[in-house]
């Protein structure tokens, strides 16, 4: 697939550079977008996406098991329900509304986070195979893990400070969705370049403007139900593309 693939986004490319001009923030951002779609069928890609589904959906059984037992526990003890079939219905429609809540706001924290544990696995496949001249620092379990937790921390913070904007744009029918969108791009496009730029440091940063497009693209990709399953790997392959590829056309 990657073989006939290659043709085709050659020509893909330089229609890009044309229309918006070659170095810009736009062209790079769709070429990368173009080189990562055959990345998410990468061995190592799909070892990735298993590893982080499991995880993410185990992450969220806990908490969904943690929650009934606390809304168990609360009816317990305030006597509330009136009965033990309609008290353990209550229980079950309370749990599931929070993790309904939980997973719009979550869903992405959790998946992102888990699969920066692991990211070196993919992110070294891609530059191996794409970009083999590139010498790349490995940063380690310990900076893996502190990406992680400040990923996670950045986006259920922020999204809390924001929801009682979420909450007024709801009359405008598509402002909280913009907002949701603008915001949450950001936090993707700091979290991908935060995976790659540390095994580069002889490279320049990735501009901001650049960061927030490829996160939009990520974000918007976090919106489509089944496509949000891999939208994690290939957030991942399009921060490498979009790093390295500046240097390496190919």
């Amino acid at each position: 697939m990657r073989r006939l693939y290659r043709p085709a986004l050659r020509h893909a490319t330089t229609l890009i550079d044309l229309a918006t001009g070659r170095g810009d923030s736009r062209a790079m951002v769709l070429t990368a977008a173009l080189r990562a779609f055959p990345s998410i069928f990468h061995g190592a890609a799909l070892r990735l996406m298993g590893k982080t589904i499991v995880l993410t959906l185990l992450l969220f059984a806990l908490l969904a098991a943690a929650l009934w037992a606390g809304f168990h526990a609360l009816r317990l003890y305030f006597g509330w329900g009136g009965g033990e079939s309609w008290g353990a219905y209550g229980e079950a429609t309370a749990t599931l509304l929070v993790m309904v809540a939980a997973g719009w706001l979550l869903f992405r924290a959790t998946a992102m986070a888990v699969m920066g544990l692991f990211a070196d696995d993919i992110i070294e496949a891609i530059e191996q195979e794409d970009y083999p001249h590139v010498t790349a620092r490995p940063v380690g379990w310990a900076r893996s893990l502190r990406f992680a937790l400040a990923s996670v921390g950045r986006t259920i913070g922020w999204n809390i400070v924001a929801l009682p904007a979420y909450v007024l744009l709801l009359v405008t029918g598509i402002g909280t969705i913009g907002l949701f969108l603008a915001l949450n791009a950001y936090l993707l496009g700091r979290d991908m370049a935060d995976m790659v730029e540390p095994r580069h440091p002889a490279l320049p940063p990735l501009s901001r403007s650049g960061r927030w497009l490829m996160g939009l693209v990520s974000a918007l990709l976090f919106l489509v139900p089944v496509a949000n399953l891999l939208a994690p790997i290939f957030s991942a392959a399009m921060a490498v593309h979009m790093l390295l590829g500046r240097k390496t056309k190919s």
